[in-house]
């Protein structure tokens, strides 16, 4: 694995293109990333975690648009994604599209699991020709003194590869990733929208952006795409 500065983004753009792994940060931990549609490469990333394939990565898409023609966005998801991409959610969304699903199965059918990154994250996603999955750099349940978590520094990105022999091509160096918490999650595939992984996002600003009050901007972010 070699470490690149976020300014060498294209590098990481080529090799996941080409079916290779690549690593990046998020405000919350880095992820480990595979191009969707190839089985292959997304199996790598199971075995890496020792994950089940029954547990979905995410499918990082550019922005709100992007989702709208892959998936069925009903009012809650809509107005949970205004409030909150790019940004620390993601949604269970139904397929508009089941045999598009299906091509990209790892990250879950009938209902795929999907985000909008603020960062290097949704930067790789948007200047990628192919769709990214993505999952947090670390061992599956693998949560203890000894092994605390999805790794939040290129260091433990390293450790992660080395102590599972993930094959990843690149680490993209973000230095330390703050807020070392999971994405909220949210299941969007019925008519009432159900947290299913507490997260970043509480569950009281959830509920408040599905009756549609607005969230107060961040400062030096731009809001949703």
């Amino acid at each position: 694995m070699k470490l690149i500065p976020i300014d060498d983004l294209d590098t990481a753009v080529a090799a996941v293109e080409s079916g290779r792994l690549v690593v990046l940060p998020t405000r919350r931990w880095y992820m480990i990333c595979a191009p969707a549609g190839d089985r292959e490469a997304c199996d790598r990333v199971f075995a890496g975690k020792g994950r089940a394939r029954s547990k979905s990565l995410a499918l990082v898409v550019p922005d709100l648009a992007a989702a709208d023609d892959l998936f069925i966005v009903n009012s809650p998801a809509r107005r949970l994604a205004a409030a909150f991409w790019p940004g620390d959610l993601a949604l269970v969304l139904p397929w508009r599209n089941v045999r598009s699903g299906h091509a990209l199965e790892s990250v879950g059918v009938p209902g795929a699991l999907v985000t909008v990154d603020p960062g290097p994250l949704g930067m790789l996603a948007a200047r990628s020709r192919v769709p990214i999955a993505a999952t947090t750099a670390s061992i599956s349940g693998g949560n203890s003194i000894d092994t605390p978590g999805p790794a939040i520094t290129p260091a433990e990105v390293e450790r992660f590869v080395i102590e599972t022999g993930t094959d990843v091509a690149y680490c993209v160096d973000g230095g330390i990733c703050p807020l070392v918490h999971h994405l909220t999650v949210v299941d969007c595939t019925g008519d009432e929208p159900k947290v299913v992984r507490p997260g970043v996002v509480h569950e009281r600003a959830i509920q408040m952006a599905v009756r549609g009050v607005a969230p107060l901007p961040v400062e030096g972010e731009s809001g949703p795409a």
